[in-house]
């Protein structure tokens, strides 16, 4: 596919991002991320441990030719974001971080303020930085302005599976940020990924959706065939949409009648 996009220096053909938590089984999640054809997983160094006794996730997904994308879950601070992500560069090597500084336990909603602190002093220090964010057109803005790689506005709150909530917002957000845009939290099926492309994105992360669906293999394959369908859906260019009737069979030559006659 010459329809490629990058992060960084990484370039990628794939535009679906997954997680790899919450799958019933370690089987279960290779086979999904391979269903999908993702070539960027996000990991959480806080949640898997690079030096376990067991076969190494990290290592196995390398193998599959997929890149790492570790990230900040679990972080209340701007400090302990970048702490985190300078331990993720050292235990796998790569400057690619998704960054997550989340407000409270109850929403999981990011702290803009803390984020954009976090981002700042990160790409300062080299890092190629992605943010989760809210789907706010203003906080996106200054997230590139900072330098930041990418911008990831939320669809809804993490792992609620409710969709994009306001597609509106994304298209502000388009319409002002230039960065690649990759929508990050609460897509819950097929149809949101698709949307989400439609609306002009580049990029989609998903965990919940796929990892707790009934069959996580099924549904990483729709999202990837869903993710495809979006895309050139929005390279075709939509029919503007209007709000009375035009008739789509031509009316030239044919006899009319005034109404009632």
């Amino acid at each position: 596919m010459s329809d490629t996009w990058s992060l960084g220096e990484l370039t990628l053909q794939s535009r679906v991002l997954l997680g790899t938590a919450r799958y019933p089984n370690r089987q279960t999640l290779l086979d999904a991320l391979d269903a999908s054809t993702t070539q960027l997983v996000t990991v959480s160094l806080r949640r898997v441990a690079v030096d376990a006794t067991q076969e190494n996730l990290y290592e196995a997904l390398r193998e599959r030719g997929m890149h790492l994308l570790p990230n900040t879950a679990g972080c209340f601070t701007a400090d302990d974001a970048i702490r985190t992500a300078q331990l993720a560069r050292e235990a796998l090597g790569t400057p690619l971080i998704k960054v997550e500084v989340i407000a409270d336990h109850e929403t999981l909603l990011p702290d803009g303020e803390q984020l954009l602190l976090a981002c700042e002093e990160l790409v300062k220090d080299g890092f190629v930085v992605l943010p989760y964010t809210n789907d706010d057109p203003v906080l996106a803005r200054k997230l590139e302005q900072v330098g930041c790689a990418a911008v990831m506005p939320l669809a809804a709150p993490i792992g609620t599976g409710l969709g994009i909530r306001n597609p509106h917002n994304l298209e502000l957000i388009r319409q002002s940020v230039r960065a690649p845009l990759i929508v990050d939290a609460g897509l819950g099926t097929a149809s949101d990924v698709a949307q989400a492309f439609e609306l002009g994105m580049d990029g989609v992360l998903l965990n919940t959706a796929v990892a707790r669906a009934d069959d996580p293999v099924r549904m990483a394959r729709a999202v990837g065939l869903a993710a495809q369908a979006g895309r050139e859906a929005f390279l075709a260019g939509r029919v503007p949409p209007k709000r009375y009737a035009e008739a789509s069979s031509p009316t030239q030559g044919v006899p009319w009648r005034k109404p009632g006659a």
